[in-house]
């Protein structure tokens, strides 16, 4: 009877138990990819499967098409090693260098090419999360940046994207989440200052553009930033070597901030460049108080000193 009670428990149990289970939580899935990714990776065997399982019980759940996101944007990619005349490509160096028959120096980069048809797809997922989801950061800026690798050295679709959501975070002033937490207007201004970094590390004539040009529509919305300026003013210094037309965005800063070490360091490298003692006498004792770097102030008090004996 003990034994006959026990089995028709143990029953009752498994009866209530398989159709809880049988729908997974959210939680659930995420736990599962999370693990499998970490063994097989992005794209390795099951993955595909278990997202589409995932989609079928929660087709908009986000964290799924970031999922299926990854699997079509890491499946797109073949990394070759190219041969290219450049010094740097896309911001870095290159992984080796030869001397050809004539002595002239060969750089070899590691360059990413993609499969269009499958970075398609991956967009198609991010596309659909941003039009359920349109006040999560976390969508937008990683289409951003998928658009910043793929277009490489003419990031035009990745530069529109941009200029598109600076437009709209000011004009609707939408309640922006990232990953579902609230998130300030001072870590939306952050990620687009991050995009403008990249824009000027891949260093191609398009992207130099680019990073004018969103650095100069952030500066009409933020005129008291001095990251926008100082951009600006690196823009005219490094790219068309305007030292007028740099200072001039340069002293925009610093009348914001006295204090700013980018503009303070620019002026003194246009005063040298110039060889305008007077206006590198002017910046060198504040620049001096600014660096945090020691062999920077040390450098910059030797200067001073011997310009001022």
């Amino acid at each position: 009877m003990n034994a006959m009670k026990k089995y028709l428990l143990l029953a009752l149990v498994a009866m209530i138990y398989l159709p809880l289970n049988a729908q997974k939580t959210q939680e659930e899935f995420i736990s599962r990819y999370n693990s499998l990714v970490s063994r097989v990776g992005a794209t390795g065997i099951g993955v595909e499967t278990l997202i589409n399982k995932w989609e079928t019980a929660f087709p908009e759940d986000g964290q799924m098409l970031l999922a299926r996101f990854s699997y079509f944007y890491n499946k797109s990619m073949e990394s070759r090693i190219v041969k290219k005349s450049s010094k740097r490509f896309m911001g870095s160096d290159p992984v080796l260098s030869l001397n050809d028959s004539t002595g002239a120096k060969v750089n070899y980069f590691e360059e990413v090419f993609y499969d269009d048809s499958l970075y398609a797809l991956a967009n198609q997922s991010l596309d659909k999360a941003i039009r359920i989801y349109p006040h999560e950061l976390e969508y937008r800026f990683t289409k951003i940046a998928s658009l910043i690798q793929y277009e490489k050295e003419s990031p035009d679709m990745a530069t529109q994207a941009v200029m598109s959501l600076i437009d709209y975070n000011y004009s609707a002033k939408p309640a922006w989440t990232y990953s579902g937490q609230p998130t300030s207007a001072d870590n939306f201004i952050d990620a687009i200052q991050n995009y403008c970094v990249s824009f000027f590390t891949v260093a191609s004539p398009a992207s130099m553009e680019s990073f004018r040009a969103v650095s100069e529509k952030m500066n009409k919305y933020n005129p008291k930033n001095v990251r926008f300026l100082d951009n600006l003013g690196g823009y005219w210094l490094v790219v068309k070597k305007d030292h007028k037309n740099a200072s001039k965005y340069y002293k925009k800063a610093l009348k914001i901030d006295s204090k700013d070490y980018t503009a303070l360091k620019n002026m003194l490298l246009i005063a040298r460049l110039d060889k305008n003692t007077k206006l590198e006498k002017k910046y060198l004792p504040v620049f001096m108080e600014v660096t945090p770097v020691e062999t920077e102030k040390a450098s910059a008090r030797i200067r001073y000193e011997s310009m001022t004996k």
